[in-house]
């Protein structure tokens, strides 16, 4: 009896023991996940792939796709993101893992990690929908080259990607998910869906998402050499030391417009997925409005159409301000001689830019100035062009990411 009186005297001091380990615990982890900071390392753009960009065969379903991407930023921590947003149809994700790419498509197996999604390795992704994995334990570094290989289950027929990769991706039929060599594969200049990258890191690690058309996509910059202007602003951030904690986001689609009209959905109806839901965003750097301006088919629709794009800055500024971002605005580069030239559409250029330098950005980015040829200051200079008098090459795009100042950045 005595030694059960022990035991009922005990209880109540066992409960509150428990009780302040437990509710400890709750604090700690409560602190943990205040102290979470998630900041994207690596994003694309999407929109429904055209059929000229599907998959070649065998296609994606019941197939593994390997896809290469280089991230800006490091961490310990990701988390993956994936899109079907643009699809009708479930696509199925059996199995989805990540490794070192050495030389494409092969990897290092040594670091090959399977993703999860709540708890499960195969997902289905719902049409019109977006998943992120769950955070894997990934030792990531600044600037590598990451493998990212899908293995397929069901697979929409209108697909959601990114076609402007400027990056090979690789197809094999059937479950090849452990291949490290990836022999014999299909190969193909397109993402598919894949949508970004994630990386837990410190308070003081944030990114700058620059939104635009193809020349933020980086058409005419080389296949597989990763050396658009934002990949060349990224390794001049990650080698300064004062700003190797931020990343760089790049949210550019060939053809795109601001307001109507090209490829893919506009700056302003893609701004609230492709800008304002990226994790650790500080900066945005807008260039765009090239396409709407060449879409410009009559004289007197010039000044109008100058309006409505300065129109959808200023709503983007406001958007993008309310979420506590600095907003850069970039001028337009010259095109004359190019196929969009007319006198009316540089007319609409030259509104458009002296507005973006009328102080109603945070900061501007004067490419136009900088990419304009001494002798005629509509036209391109001569070897900064990839033969349209329009897209930059590679030489441009080195011009482009070096000329930006840093301290915009500080």
């Amino acid at each position: 009896m005595k030694r059960y009186l022990k035991y009922i005297l005990f209880l109540p001091l066992f409960v509150f023991i428990t009780a302040c380990k437990t509710n400890q615990t709750l604090v700690d982890s409560s602190r943990k996940s205040a102290s979470v900071n998630w900041v994207g390392s690596w994003a694309c753009a999407q929109m429904l792939v055209e059929p000229h960009n599907m998959p070649p065969a065998p296609g994606l379903a019941e197939n593994t796709l390997r896809q290469i991407i280089k991230v800006s930023i490091g961490g310990e921590h990701i988390r993956l993101r994936f899109s079907n947003l643009f699809s009708d149809q479930p696509t199925v994700l059996k199995k989805v893992s990540i490794a070192n790419a050495l030389e494409a498509p092969a990897i290092d197996k040594n670091t090959q990690k399977i993703l999860s999604f709540n708890g499960n390795q195969e997902i289905i992704v719902q049409p019109g929908a977006e998943v992120f994995s769950d955070d894997l334990n990934f030792q990531l570094k600044e600037g590598q080259l990451l493998a990212i290989t899908i293995y397929y289950g069901v697979s929409s027929e209108k697909t959601s990607g990114h076609p402007g990769s400027r990056t090979t991706s690789y197809i094999l039929p059937g479950d090849h998910l452990s291949d490290d060599i990836f022999s014999g594969a299909v190969k193909t200049d397109h993402w598919y869906s894949i949508m970004g990258l994630d990386v837990m890191a410190s308070k003081n690690t944030s990114n700058i998402i620059c939104l635009g058309n193809s020349i933020t996509d980086g058409r005419g910059s080389g296949t597989n050499k990763q050396n658009r202007w934002t990949d060349i602003l990224a390794a001049r951030l990650a080698a300064n030391k004062t700003t190797k904690n931020i990343g760089v986001l790049n949210l550019g689609i060939g053809g795109n417009c601001v307001v109507k009209g090209g490829l893919g959905p506009t700056a302003l109806e893609r701004f609230d997925r492709d800008v304002l839901s990226q994790a650790g965003a500080k900066w945005l750097v807008i260039l765009e409005g090239i396409n709407d301006i060449g879409g410009i088919k009559r004289a007197e629709d010039a000044p109008a159409k100058a309006q409505e794009i300065i129109d959808a800055y200023k709503i983007m500024i406001q958007k993008a301000h309310a979420k506590g971002l600095k907003v850069y605005g970039c001028t337009i580069l010259p095109f004359q001689k190019s196929f969009y030239d007319a006198p009316f559409k540089q007319e609409a250029r030259d509104i458009v830019n002296a507005w973006i330098r009328n102080n109603n950005f945070d900061a501007v980015i004067d490419f136009d100035k900088e990419m304009a040829s001494k002798e005629d200051a509509k036209t391109i200079l001569g070897n900064m062009h990839d033969g349209d008098f329009l897209h930059p090459n590679e030489l441009g795009y080195q011009r482009m990411g070096e000329v930006i100042d840093l301290n915009l950045f500080k």
